[in-house]
């Protein structure tokens, strides 16, 4: 029995990797979450069980215990299961808790890194660094696992980076707080949902007008949240 946790990317589907797409034709199961692009599903061989383990951010989903439930369930009944999941299953993704859980189950294991969400930053026109702009970025939990917003966030409005924020949507009044605390209320921001697909929507402004551009673009999650200079590079 095999667990193979492979990244399916920010939701392109031509943006999954060759090793991605063997191990998908080689599955027996393959648990898939709401992130993962259905499109990847039709790699699967015809004799393939798909299951659903969406998690949908604030609203009713399957519990990690219940996804680790799962992954024992199939295991015991079939040889490769394939844990699909969006963007890079070690970026904000639970693969690695997935993997440890199948290893201590005695399961063989391997990982298959994805696209992760970060980089479709680039396909709305904003880099992450940019020479004489910024030379580096944070990448932050915008929301940790008791709901608050992470200190880490702090450190990173007194730098000169870039900050991305994953999963930040719901404390983006907490964000923008922050960002007036440290005396940046105008430093350019951007929130990108849907990177990488047709139905992509980007806002931009400064930090303090994020608020009134999540309702005038209908943004809602999961979106990434872009702070830094970098954002004014962006077209529009």
């Amino acid at each position: 029995m095999e667990l193979i946790v492979v990244g399916a990317g920010p939701g392109d589907p031509e943006l999954v990797t060759l090793k991605a797409i063997k191990a998908l034709e080689r599955a027996d199961v393959i648990l898939y979450d709401n992130l993962a692009n259905k499109v990847l599903l039709d790699y699967r061989k015809e004799s393939c069980e798909l299951v659903y383990v969406g998690k949908t951010p604030y609203k009713k989903y399957n519990s990690q215990d219940e996804i680790n439930a799962l992954i024992k369930h199939y295991a015991d009944r079939f040889e490769v299961l394939v844990r699909l999941k969006g963007g890079d299953p070690f970026v904000f993704g639970r693969g690695m808790e997935e993997l440890a859980f199948a290893k201590s189950y005695g399961m063989k294991t391997s990982y298959i890194p994805g696209i992760t969400s970060m980089l479709g930053i680039g396909l709305s026109g904003i880099p992450l660094t940019h020479r004489g702009i910024s030379e580096g970025f944070w990448v932050i939990t915008g929301t940790k696992k008791d709901g608050s917003l992470s200190k880490d966030i702090q450190l990173a409005l007194q730098s000169k980076t870039t900050l991305v924020i994953y999963m930040g949507m719901k404390n983006l009044p907490f964000i923008v707080e922050e960002a007036v605390k440290f005396g940046k209320p105008n430093i350019p921001a951007a929130i990108i949902q849907n990177a990488s697909l047709p139905n992509m929507k980007m806002a931009k402004g400064t930090v303090v007008q994020l608020p009134e551009l999540v309702k005038t673009h209908g943004l809602t999650h999961p979106a990434i949240i872009v702070i830094g200079d970098v954002v004014e590079l962006a077209e529009g």
